[in-house]
Protein backbone atom coordinates (compact mmCIF):
# COMPACT_ATOMS: atom_id res chain seq x y z
CA UNK A 1 0.00 0.00 0.00
CA UNK A 2 1.30 3.41 -0.96
CA UNK A 3 3.78 2.06 -3.54
CA UNK A 4 3.75 4.23 -6.66
CA UNK A 5 7.29 3.76 -8.00
CA UNK A 6 9.26 0.57 -8.70
CA UNK A 7 12.95 0.59 -9.72
CA UNK A 8 13.88 -2.75 -11.31
CA UNK A 9 17.59 -3.57 -11.47
CA UNK A 10 17.01 -6.40 -13.95
CA UNK A 11 18.55 -8.92 -11.58
CA UNK A 12 17.07 -11.39 -9.11
CA UNK A 13 18.33 -13.73 -6.43
CA UNK A 14 17.10 -17.31 -6.82
CA UNK A 15 17.74 -20.35 -4.61
CA UNK A 16 19.77 -23.17 -6.10
CA UNK A 17 19.88 -26.49 -4.25
CA UNK A 18 22.84 -28.83 -4.70
CA UNK A 19 22.19 -32.50 -3.82
CA UNK A 20 25.95 -33.04 -3.93
CA UNK A 21 26.43 -30.84 -0.88
CA UNK A 22 22.85 -30.79 0.46
CA UNK A 23 23.01 -27.00 0.55
CA UNK A 24 20.89 -24.22 -0.95
CA UNK A 25 22.56 -21.00 -1.98
CA UNK A 26 21.27 -17.81 -3.59
CA UNK A 27 22.54 -17.00 -7.06
CA UNK A 28 22.20 -13.64 -8.83
CA UNK A 29 20.75 -14.12 -12.33
CA UNK A 30 19.05 -12.05 -15.02
CA UNK A 31 15.37 -11.37 -14.36
CA UNK A 32 12.86 -13.27 -16.52
CA UNK A 33 10.25 -11.49 -18.59
CA UNK A 34 7.51 -12.91 -16.34
CA UNK A 35 9.23 -11.61 -13.18
CA UNK A 36 9.86 -8.21 -14.78
CA UNK A 37 6.15 -7.91 -15.64
CA UNK A 38 5.21 -8.85 -12.08
CA UNK A 39 7.57 -6.23 -10.66
CA UNK A 40 6.14 -3.58 -12.95
CA UNK A 41 2.65 -4.47 -11.77
CA UNK A 42 3.54 -3.71 -8.18
CA UNK A 43 3.72 0.00 -9.05
CA UNK A 44 0.09 0.11 -10.16
CA UNK A 45 -1.91 -2.24 -7.97
CA UNK A 46 -3.80 0.45 -6.11
CA UNK A 47 -3.44 3.31 -8.59
CA UNK A 48 -1.30 4.71 -11.35
CA UNK A 49 2.45 4.33 -10.93
CA UNK A 50 5.82 4.28 -12.67
CA UNK A 51 8.36 1.44 -13.16
CA UNK A 52 11.93 2.39 -14.01
CA UNK A 53 13.77 -0.50 -15.71
CA UNK A 54 17.54 -0.27 -15.53
CA UNK A 55 18.27 -1.93 -18.89
CA UNK A 56 17.98 -1.20 -22.58
CA UNK A 57 14.78 -2.45 -24.27
CA UNK A 58 16.87 -4.48 -26.73
CA UNK A 59 18.29 -6.51 -23.85
CA UNK A 60 14.87 -8.06 -23.20
CA UNK A 61 15.36 -10.31 -26.23
CA UNK A 62 17.90 -12.22 -24.14
CA UNK A 63 15.60 -12.63 -21.15
CA UNK A 64 14.07 -16.02 -20.48
CA UNK A 65 10.28 -16.05 -20.64
CA UNK A 66 9.95 -17.88 -17.31
CA UNK A 67 12.21 -19.10 -14.53
CA UNK A 68 13.13 -22.69 -13.83
CA UNK A 69 10.35 -24.65 -12.11
CA UNK A 70 11.04 -24.52 -8.39
CA UNK A 71 10.88 -28.29 -7.99
CA UNK A 72 13.99 -28.64 -10.19
CA UNK A 73 16.16 -26.43 -7.98
CA UNK A 74 14.73 -26.72 -4.46
CA UNK A 75 15.38 -28.63 -1.26
CA UNK A 76 12.89 -31.53 -1.47
CA UNK A 77 12.92 -32.63 2.18
CA UNK A 78 9.43 -31.26 2.89
CA UNK A 79 8.08 -32.79 -0.31
CA UNK A 80 9.58 -36.18 0.56
CA UNK A 81 7.99 -36.01 4.03
CA UNK A 82 4.57 -35.09 2.60
CA UNK A 83 4.75 -37.98 0.11
CA UNK A 84 5.68 -40.43 2.87
CA UNK A 85 2.74 -39.16 4.96
CA UNK A 86 0.45 -39.83 1.99
CA UNK A 87 1.81 -43.36 1.58
CA UNK A 88 3.76 -42.56 -1.59
CA UNK A 89 7.19 -44.14 -1.39
CA UNK A 90 8.57 -43.18 -4.81
CA UNK A 91 7.82 -40.13 -7.02
CA UNK A 92 7.17 -42.39 -10.04
CA UNK A 93 3.90 -43.44 -8.42
CA UNK A 94 2.50 -40.00 -9.30
CA UNK A 95 2.15 -37.95 -12.48
CA UNK A 96 4.10 -34.67 -12.40
CA UNK A 97 4.27 -31.59 -14.57
CA UNK A 98 8.00 -31.62 -13.74
CA UNK A 99 9.14 -34.73 -11.84
CA UNK A 100 11.52 -34.08 -8.93
CA UNK A 101 15.18 -34.73 -9.80
CA UNK A 102 16.20 -38.21 -8.69
CA UNK A 103 19.44 -37.11 -6.99
CA UNK A 104 17.78 -34.32 -5.00
CA UNK A 105 14.89 -36.55 -3.94
CA UNK A 106 17.25 -39.35 -2.92
CA UNK A 107 19.26 -36.92 -0.78
CA UNK A 108 16.03 -35.63 0.79
CA UNK A 109 15.03 -39.21 1.65
CA UNK A 110 18.46 -39.81 3.23
CA UNK A 111 17.96 -36.73 5.41
CA UNK A 112 14.54 -37.96 6.59
CA UNK A 113 16.09 -41.31 7.50
CA UNK A 114 18.81 -39.48 9.44
CA UNK A 115 16.12 -37.47 11.26
CA UNK A 116 14.15 -40.64 12.02
CA UNK A 117 11.11 -39.41 10.08
CA UNK A 118 11.03 -42.38 7.67
CA UNK A 119 12.62 -45.81 7.68
CA UNK A 120 15.03 -47.07 5.01
CA UNK A 121 12.10 -48.33 2.92
CA UNK A 122 10.56 -44.84 2.86
CA UNK A 123 7.74 -45.65 5.29
CA UNK A 124 6.60 -42.97 7.73
CA UNK A 125 7.56 -43.47 11.38
CA UNK A 126 5.60 -42.28 14.39
CA UNK A 127 8.21 -39.55 14.82
CA UNK A 128 7.69 -38.54 11.20
CA UNK A 129 3.93 -38.22 11.73
CA UNK A 130 4.64 -35.88 14.63
CA UNK A 131 6.83 -33.75 12.36
CA UNK A 132 4.12 -33.54 9.69
CA UNK A 133 1.61 -32.20 12.21
CA UNK A 134 3.86 -29.22 12.97
CA UNK A 135 3.90 -28.10 9.35
CA UNK A 136 7.53 -26.95 9.50
CA UNK A 137 10.56 -27.89 7.46
CA UNK A 138 11.54 -31.42 8.62
CA UNK A 139 14.82 -30.12 10.03
CA UNK A 140 13.18 -27.45 12.18
CA UNK A 141 10.26 -29.70 13.12
CA UNK A 142 12.65 -32.38 14.35
CA UNK A 143 14.51 -29.78 16.39
CA UNK A 144 11.26 -28.36 17.81
CA UNK A 145 9.89 -31.75 18.88
CA UNK A 146 13.09 -32.58 20.75
CA UNK A 147 13.27 -29.09 22.27
CA UNK A 148 9.73 -29.24 23.68
CA UNK A 149 10.54 -32.51 25.41
CA UNK A 150 13.45 -30.82 27.21
CA UNK A 151 11.72 -27.49 27.98
CA UNK A 152 13.85 -25.75 25.36
CA UNK A 153 10.89 -24.67 23.20
CA UNK A 154 11.61 -20.91 23.49
CA UNK A 155 15.16 -21.43 22.24
CA UNK A 156 13.88 -23.61 19.38
CA UNK A 157 11.46 -20.79 18.38
CA UNK A 158 14.28 -18.24 18.32
CA UNK A 159 16.48 -20.56 16.27
CA UNK A 160 13.69 -21.30 13.81
CA UNK A 161 13.13 -17.56 13.33
CA UNK A 162 16.82 -16.90 12.75
CA UNK A 163 17.33 -19.86 10.44
CA UNK A 164 14.27 -19.09 8.30
CA UNK A 165 15.48 -15.66 7.14
CA UNK A 166 18.72 -14.05 6.08
CA UNK A 167 21.43 -13.50 8.68
CA UNK A 168 20.68 -10.54 10.94
CA UNK A 169 24.39 -9.78 11.40
CA UNK A 170 25.62 -6.78 9.40
CA UNK A 171 28.44 -7.56 7.03
CA UNK A 172 30.80 -4.71 6.19
CA UNK A 173 33.36 -5.45 3.51
CA UNK A 174 34.66 -8.95 2.70
CA UNK A 175 35.11 -10.00 6.31
CA UNK A 176 32.49 -12.38 7.75
CA UNK A 177 31.19 -11.17 11.15
CA UNK A 178 31.41 -13.43 14.18
CA UNK A 179 29.71 -16.65 13.07
CA UNK A 180 28.53 -17.68 16.55
CA UNK A 181 24.75 -18.21 16.38
CA UNK A 182 24.44 -17.73 20.14
CA UNK A 183 25.19 -14.01 19.72
CA UNK A 184 22.26 -13.69 17.34
CA UNK A 185 19.91 -15.43 19.80
CA UNK A 186 21.01 -13.02 22.52
CA UNK A 187 20.38 -10.09 20.17
CA UNK A 188 16.83 -11.31 19.48
CA UNK A 189 16.28 -11.42 23.23
CA UNK A 190 17.39 -7.83 23.66
CA UNK A 191 21.05 -8.34 24.59
CA UNK A 192 22.99 -6.39 21.97
CA UNK A 193 26.57 -5.25 21.65
CA UNK A 194 27.96 -8.67 22.44
CA UNK A 195 30.34 -9.10 19.53
CA UNK A 196 28.26 -8.51 16.40
CA UNK A 197 26.46 -5.64 14.74
CA UNK A 198 22.91 -6.54 13.68
CA UNK A 199 20.47 -5.05 11.21
CA UNK A 200 17.53 -3.23 12.84
CA UNK A 201 15.18 -4.44 10.11
CA UNK A 202 16.49 -7.99 10.33
CA UNK A 203 16.25 -7.98 14.11
CA UNK A 204 12.65 -6.73 13.95
CA UNK A 205 11.69 -9.50 11.51
CA UNK A 206 13.42 -12.13 13.66
CA UNK A 207 11.56 -11.01 16.81
CA UNK A 208 8.23 -11.07 15.02
CA UNK A 209 8.98 -14.50 13.57
CA UNK A 210 10.11 -15.85 16.95
CA UNK A 211 6.78 -14.81 18.51
CA UNK A 212 4.92 -16.58 15.70
CA UNK A 213 7.03 -19.73 16.16
CA UNK A 214 6.34 -19.75 19.91
CA UNK A 215 2.62 -19.47 19.17
CA UNK A 216 2.74 -22.34 16.70
CA UNK A 217 4.82 -24.50 19.03
CA UNK A 218 2.77 -23.60 22.08
CA UNK A 219 5.76 -22.56 24.18
CA UNK A 220 6.18 -19.59 26.56
CA UNK A 221 8.28 -16.45 26.23
CA UNK A 222 12.00 -16.99 26.97
CA UNK A 223 13.34 -15.98 30.36
CA UNK A 224 16.82 -14.53 30.05
CA UNK A 225 19.58 -16.25 28.12
CA UNK A 226 20.40 -19.19 30.35
CA UNK A 227 19.31 -21.68 27.70
CA UNK A 228 21.46 -20.11 24.93
CA UNK A 229 24.27 -22.50 25.82
CA UNK A 230 22.11 -25.28 24.35
CA UNK A 231 22.11 -23.62 20.90
CA UNK A 232 24.63 -26.05 19.41
CA UNK A 233 22.76 -29.09 20.72
CA UNK A 234 19.43 -27.98 19.21
CA UNK A 235 21.09 -26.90 15.98
CA UNK A 236 22.69 -30.33 15.68
CA UNK A 237 19.22 -31.91 15.80
CA UNK A 238 18.15 -29.78 12.84
CA UNK A 239 21.40 -30.19 10.90
CA UNK A 240 22.99 -33.52 11.90
CA UNK A 241 24.63 -33.73 8.48
CA UNK A 242 26.37 -30.40 9.11
CA UNK A 243 28.01 -31.38 12.37
CA UNK A 244 31.66 -30.57 11.77
CA UNK A 245 34.84 -31.92 13.32
CA UNK A 246 38.00 -29.84 13.32
CA UNK A 247 40.82 -31.36 11.32
CA UNK A 248 43.76 -32.20 13.57
CA UNK A 249 46.17 -29.30 13.97
CA UNK A 250 44.28 -27.09 11.49
CA UNK A 251 42.33 -24.25 13.16
CA UNK A 252 39.39 -23.18 11.02
CA UNK A 253 39.33 -26.29 8.82
CA UNK A 254 36.56 -28.82 9.44
CA UNK A 255 35.12 -32.03 8.06
CA UNK A 256 31.32 -32.25 7.87
CA UNK A 257 29.36 -35.38 8.72
CA UNK A 258 28.42 -35.76 5.06
CA UNK A 259 32.09 -35.88 4.05
CA UNK A 260 32.32 -32.34 2.71
CA UNK A 261 35.04 -29.95 3.81
CA UNK A 262 34.22 -26.62 5.45
CA UNK A 263 36.28 -23.73 6.73
CA UNK A 264 36.31 -20.69 8.99
CA UNK A 265 38.76 -17.85 9.16
CA UNK A 266 41.29 -18.91 11.86
CA UNK A 267 40.65 -15.60 13.63
CA UNK A 268 37.03 -16.61 14.36
CA UNK A 269 36.51 -17.64 18.02
CA UNK A 270 34.89 -20.93 16.95
CA UNK A 271 37.81 -21.84 14.66
CA UNK A 272 39.51 -23.75 17.49
CA UNK A 273 36.48 -25.77 18.65
CA UNK A 274 36.74 -29.53 18.24
CA UNK A 275 33.11 -29.73 17.08
CA UNK A 276 30.55 -27.27 15.80
CA UNK A 277 27.35 -27.23 13.74
CA UNK A 278 27.22 -25.16 10.57
CA UNK A 279 23.83 -23.50 10.16
CA UNK A 280 24.74 -21.53 7.05
CA UNK A 281 27.47 -22.19 4.51
CA UNK A 282 27.96 -21.99 0.79
CA UNK A 283 29.03 -24.81 -1.52
CA UNK A 284 31.56 -22.96 -3.62
CA UNK A 285 35.06 -24.33 -4.09
CA UNK A 286 36.70 -27.35 -2.54
CA UNK A 287 35.58 -26.35 0.96
CA UNK A 288 32.30 -24.71 1.94
CA UNK A 289 32.62 -21.40 3.79
CA UNK A 290 30.83 -21.34 7.16
CA UNK A 291 28.97 -18.10 7.87
CA UNK A 292 26.79 -19.09 10.87
CA UNK A 293 27.54 -21.87 13.37
CA UNK A 294 27.35 -22.91 17.00
CA UNK A 295 29.72 -24.94 19.21
CA UNK A 296 28.84 -28.53 20.08
CA UNK A 297 29.92 -30.85 22.87
CA UNK A 298 30.19 -34.64 22.81
CA UNK A 299 26.83 -35.17 24.56
CA UNK A 300 25.00 -33.01 22.02
CA UNK A 301 26.70 -34.82 19.16
CA UNK A 302 25.66 -38.24 20.44
CA UNK A 303 22.08 -37.08 20.92
CA UNK A 304 21.92 -35.71 17.37
CA UNK A 305 23.52 -38.82 15.90
CA UNK A 306 21.13 -41.21 17.62
CA UNK A 307 20.99 -44.58 15.87
CA UNK A 308 23.31 -43.28 13.14
CA UNK A 309 26.23 -43.45 15.60
CA UNK A 310 28.17 -46.53 14.49
CA UNK A 311 30.53 -48.63 16.55
CA UNK A 312 32.62 -50.86 14.32
CA UNK A 313 35.65 -53.09 14.40
CA UNK A 314 37.89 -52.60 11.40
CA UNK A 315 40.66 -54.73 10.05
CA UNK A 316 42.45 -52.58 7.51
CA UNK A 317 45.75 -51.65 5.96
CA UNK A 318 47.91 -49.10 7.76
CA UNK A 319 50.10 -47.26 5.26
CA UNK A 320 52.50 -45.95 7.90
CA UNK A 321 53.44 -49.34 9.36
CA UNK A 322 52.79 -51.15 6.05
CA UNK A 323 50.82 -53.81 7.84
CA UNK A 324 47.33 -55.01 8.72
CA UNK A 325 45.94 -53.53 11.94
CA UNK A 326 42.71 -53.96 13.87
CA UNK A 327 40.88 -50.91 15.22
CA UNK A 328 37.74 -50.20 17.22
CA UNK A 329 36.10 -47.07 15.81
CA UNK A 330 33.20 -44.86 16.84
CA UNK A 331 31.91 -43.08 13.74
CA UNK A 332 29.15 -40.69 12.74
CA UNK A 333 29.05 -40.49 8.98
CA UNK A 334 32.46 -39.27 7.84
CA UNK A 335 33.43 -38.17 11.36
CA UNK A 336 35.65 -40.49 13.39
CA UNK A 337 34.88 -39.68 17.02
CA UNK A 338 37.09 -42.29 18.66
CA UNK A 339 39.55 -44.87 17.42
CA UNK A 340 41.66 -47.41 19.31
CA UNK A 341 44.07 -50.14 18.31
CA UNK A 342 43.00 -53.69 19.13
CA UNK A 343 44.84 -56.97 19.36
CA UNK A 344 46.14 -58.64 16.21
CA UNK A 345 43.40 -59.71 13.75
CA UNK A 346 42.80 -63.33 12.86
CA UNK A 347 45.00 -64.89 10.18
CA UNK A 348 42.05 -65.15 7.79
CA UNK A 349 41.05 -61.47 8.03
CA UNK A 350 44.67 -60.31 7.87
CA UNK A 351 45.24 -62.40 4.74
CA UNK A 352 42.11 -60.98 3.12
CA UNK A 353 43.19 -57.37 3.79
CA UNK A 354 46.71 -58.10 2.58
CA UNK A 355 45.31 -59.55 -0.62
CA UNK A 356 43.16 -56.44 -1.12
CA UNK A 357 46.22 -54.25 -0.66
CA UNK A 358 48.17 -56.19 -3.27
CA UNK A 359 45.19 -55.81 -5.60
CA UNK A 360 45.10 -52.06 -4.97
CA UNK A 361 48.85 -51.55 -5.18
CA UNK A 362 49.40 -53.70 -8.26
CA UNK A 363 52.02 -56.38 -8.80
CA UNK A 364 54.82 -53.90 -8.12
CA UNK A 365 53.65 -54.02 -4.50
CA UNK A 366 55.10 -57.55 -4.35
CA UNK A 367 58.85 -58.07 -3.72
CA UNK A 368 59.78 -59.77 -6.99
CA UNK A 369 63.33 -61.15 -6.88
CA UNK A 370 65.43 -61.17 -10.03
CA UNK A 371 64.99 -64.95 -10.29
CA UNK A 372 61.20 -64.67 -9.92
CA UNK A 373 61.06 -61.97 -12.58
CA UNK A 374 63.08 -64.13 -14.95
CA UNK A 375 60.80 -67.11 -14.40
CA UNK A 376 57.77 -64.95 -15.05
CA UNK A 377 59.38 -63.78 -18.31
CA UNK A 378 59.95 -67.42 -19.33
CA UNK A 379 56.28 -68.22 -18.67
CA UNK A 380 55.28 -65.15 -20.70
CA UNK A 381 57.42 -66.50 -23.56
CA UNK A 382 55.67 -69.88 -23.42
CA UNK A 383 52.24 -68.21 -23.35
CA UNK A 384 53.15 -66.08 -26.36
CA UNK A 385 54.00 -69.13 -28.47
CA UNK A 386 51.39 -71.54 -27.06
CA UNK A 387 48.55 -69.58 -25.33
CA UNK A 388 46.20 -72.57 -25.29
CA UNK A 389 48.54 -74.52 -23.02
CA UNK A 390 50.30 -71.84 -21.01
CA UNK A 391 48.20 -69.17 -19.21
CA UNK A 392 49.04 -65.47 -19.40
CA UNK A 393 51.23 -63.93 -16.69
CA UNK A 394 50.67 -60.28 -17.58
CA UNK A 395 49.84 -57.80 -14.81
CA UNK A 396 46.16 -57.90 -15.76
CA UNK A 397 46.02 -61.71 -15.83
CA UNK A 398 47.85 -62.20 -12.53
CA UNK A 399 45.78 -59.56 -10.75
CA UNK A 400 42.59 -61.18 -12.03
CA UNK A 401 43.66 -64.55 -10.63
CA UNK A 402 45.42 -63.21 -7.53
CA UNK A 403 43.20 -65.12 -5.14
CA UNK A 404 44.11 -68.40 -6.85
CA UNK A 405 47.90 -68.28 -7.08
CA UNK A 406 48.74 -65.90 -4.20
CA UNK A 407 45.78 -65.94 -1.81
CA UNK A 408 46.31 -69.43 -0.30
CA UNK A 409 49.89 -68.55 0.64
CA UNK A 410 49.08 -65.37 2.62
CA UNK A 411 47.81 -67.24 5.70
CA UNK A 412 49.78 -66.07 8.73
CA UNK A 413 51.15 -62.96 6.99
CA UNK A 414 50.15 -59.44 7.98
CA UNK A 415 52.93 -57.07 6.90
CA UNK A 416 54.45 -56.11 3.59
CA UNK A 417 57.86 -57.33 4.68
CA UNK A 418 56.34 -60.77 5.33
CA UNK A 419 55.82 -61.09 1.57
CA UNK A 420 59.59 -61.33 1.13
CA UNK A 421 59.35 -64.89 2.42
CA UNK A 422 57.22 -65.94 -0.55
CA UNK A 423 58.95 -67.54 -3.57
CA UNK A 424 56.77 -65.68 -6.07
CA UNK A 425 58.18 -67.47 -9.11
CA UNK A 426 57.51 -70.87 -7.58
CA UNK A 427 53.94 -69.79 -6.75
CA UNK A 428 53.36 -69.21 -10.46
CA UNK A 429 54.78 -72.64 -11.27
CA UNK A 430 52.71 -74.46 -8.66
CA UNK A 431 49.61 -73.80 -10.72
CA UNK A 432 50.82 -76.54 -13.10
CA UNK A 433 51.20 -80.27 -12.72
CA UNK A 434 54.61 -81.91 -12.25
CA UNK A 435 55.00 -82.82 -15.92
CA UNK A 436 54.24 -79.29 -17.13
CA UNK A 437 56.59 -77.78 -14.55
CA UNK A 438 59.37 -80.03 -15.91
CA UNK A 439 58.62 -78.84 -19.43
CA UNK A 440 59.29 -75.24 -18.48
CA UNK A 441 63.01 -75.98 -18.10
CA UNK A 442 63.03 -77.98 -21.32
CA UNK A 443 61.13 -75.51 -23.52
CA UNK A 444 62.36 -72.27 -21.98
CA UNK A 445 65.60 -73.01 -20.13
CA UNK A 446 66.88 -70.38 -17.76
CA UNK A 447 70.44 -70.70 -19.07
CA UNK A 448 72.24 -72.24 -22.01
CA UNK A 449 75.81 -73.56 -22.14
CA UNK A 450 78.09 -71.86 -24.67
CA UNK A 451 81.31 -73.29 -26.19
CA UNK A 452 83.51 -71.67 -23.48
CA UNK A 453 81.72 -73.78 -20.89
CA UNK A 454 79.88 -70.83 -19.34
CA UNK A 455 76.18 -71.15 -18.63
CA UNK A 456 74.71 -67.88 -19.87
CA UNK A 457 71.26 -66.61 -18.85
CA UNK A 458 68.71 -66.15 -21.63
CA UNK A 459 66.81 -62.86 -21.71
CA UNK A 460 63.08 -63.54 -22.24
CA UNK A 461 61.94 -59.93 -21.68
CA UNK A 462 60.73 -59.81 -25.31
CA UNK A 463 58.64 -62.99 -25.68
CA UNK A 464 58.69 -62.88 -29.48
CA UNK A 465 62.49 -62.69 -29.63
CA UNK A 466 64.40 -64.11 -26.64
CA UNK A 467 68.01 -62.97 -26.55
CA UNK A 468 71.35 -64.41 -25.48
CA UNK A 469 73.79 -61.68 -24.42
CA UNK A 470 77.24 -63.33 -24.57
CA UNK A 471 80.85 -62.24 -25.13
CA UNK A 472 82.04 -62.92 -28.65
CA UNK A 473 85.09 -64.91 -27.51
CA UNK A 474 82.90 -67.44 -25.73
CA UNK A 475 81.16 -68.60 -28.91
CA UNK A 476 84.18 -69.23 -31.15
CA UNK A 477 83.55 -72.54 -32.89
CA UNK A 478 79.77 -72.30 -32.63
CA UNK A 479 78.52 -72.80 -36.17
CA UNK A 480 74.75 -72.74 -35.68
CA UNK A 481 72.46 -70.29 -33.90
CA UNK A 482 71.13 -71.81 -30.63
CA UNK A 483 67.36 -72.34 -30.23
CA UNK A 484 64.70 -72.89 -27.58
CA UNK A 485 61.16 -74.30 -27.62
CA UNK A 486 62.47 -77.56 -29.12
CA UNK A 487 64.14 -75.76 -31.99
CA UNK A 488 61.15 -73.63 -32.97
CA UNK A 489 62.58 -70.28 -31.84
CA UNK A 490 66.12 -69.09 -32.61
CA UNK A 491 67.82 -66.97 -29.99
CA UNK A 492 68.89 -63.47 -30.94
CA UNK A 493 72.61 -63.33 -30.16
CA UNK A 494 73.83 -60.08 -28.61
CA UNK A 495 77.59 -60.47 -29.17
CA UNK A 496 79.52 -58.45 -26.61
CA UNK A 497 83.06 -57.13 -26.23
CA UNK A 498 85.26 -58.30 -23.33
CA UNK A 499 83.87 -55.25 -21.44
CA UNK A 500 80.33 -56.51 -22.24
CA UNK A 501 79.61 -53.70 -24.69
CA UNK A 502 77.34 -54.68 -27.59
CA UNK A 503 79.25 -55.27 -30.84
CA UNK A 504 76.77 -57.16 -33.05
CA UNK A 505 73.20 -58.50 -32.99
CA UNK A 506 72.41 -61.52 -35.15
CA UNK A 507 70.21 -64.55 -35.58
CA UNK A 508 72.51 -65.96 -38.26
CA UNK A 509 75.72 -66.95 -36.49
CA UNK A 510 77.18 -68.78 -39.50
CA UNK A 511 76.66 -65.73 -41.72
CA UNK A 512 78.25 -63.52 -39.08
CA UNK A 513 81.42 -65.62 -39.06
CA UNK A 514 81.65 -65.40 -42.84
CA UNK A 515 81.22 -61.64 -43.13
CA UNK A 516 80.66 -59.10 -40.38
CA UNK A 517 83.05 -60.82 -37.98
CA UNK A 518 86.12 -59.52 -39.80
CA UNK A 519 85.00 -55.88 -39.54
CA UNK A 520 84.22 -56.36 -35.86
CA UNK A 521 87.59 -58.12 -35.38
CA UNK A 522 89.50 -55.02 -36.57
CA UNK A 523 87.86 -52.85 -33.92
CA UNK A 524 88.30 -55.46 -31.18
CA UNK A 525 92.00 -56.04 -31.93
CA UNK A 526 92.69 -52.33 -31.61
CA UNK A 527 90.66 -51.90 -28.43
CA UNK A 528 91.53 -55.22 -26.68
CA UNK A 529 95.06 -56.27 -27.81
CA UNK A 530 95.51 -58.71 -24.90
CA UNK A 531 92.72 -60.91 -26.25
CA UNK A 532 92.86 -63.47 -29.05
CA UNK A 533 90.99 -62.49 -32.23
CA UNK A 534 91.67 -65.42 -34.58
CA UNK A 535 91.49 -65.33 -38.37
CA UNK A 536 89.40 -68.50 -38.34
CA UNK A 537 86.84 -68.22 -35.52
CA UNK A 538 85.24 -71.56 -36.41
CA UNK A 539 88.38 -73.53 -35.58
CA UNK A 540 89.47 -71.32 -32.67
CA UNK A 541 88.95 -72.36 -29.09
CA UNK A 542 86.31 -70.42 -27.17
CA UNK A 543 87.71 -68.58 -24.13
CA UNK A 544 86.33 -66.61 -21.24
CA UNK A 545 89.08 -64.01 -20.86
CA UNK A 546 92.35 -62.64 -22.27
CA UNK A 547 95.23 -64.85 -23.43
CA UNK A 548 97.72 -65.89 -20.80
CA UNK A 549 101.14 -64.27 -20.72
CA UNK A 550 104.09 -66.60 -21.35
Amino acid sequence: EGVRVVIDSGLMRVPRYSPRTDMTRLETVRVTRASADQRRGRAGRLGSGVCYRLWQPAEEHGFLAHGMPEILAADLASLALDLAAAGVREPVELVWLDPPPAAAFSRARELLVLLGAVDHAGRMTSHGRELVRLGLHPRLAHMAVAARREDLGPLAADLAALLSDRDIAVRRGPEIPNVDLRLRVEAVRGHRGLGIEVSDAGLYRAKQAAREWRRRLGVPEPRGVTDVAETGRLLALAYPDRIAQRRAGQPGRFLLQNGRGASLDPSQPLAHNDFLVAAELDDRGAEARISVAAPLDAAGLEQAAGDALIREELVEWDAQSEGVVSRARLRFGALVLDERRMSAPSDERAAAVLLEQVMAGGLEFLPWSEQSQQLRARLAFLHYHDPARWPAVSDEALLASLGEWLGPHLHGLSRRRDLERLPLGDLLLWRFGWEQRREVDELAPERIQVPSGSRVAIDYSVPAAPALPVRLQEVFGWTTTPTVLRGRVALTLHLLSPARRPMQVTKDLAGFWRGAYFEVRKELRARYPRHEWPDDPLSAKAVRGPKRRS
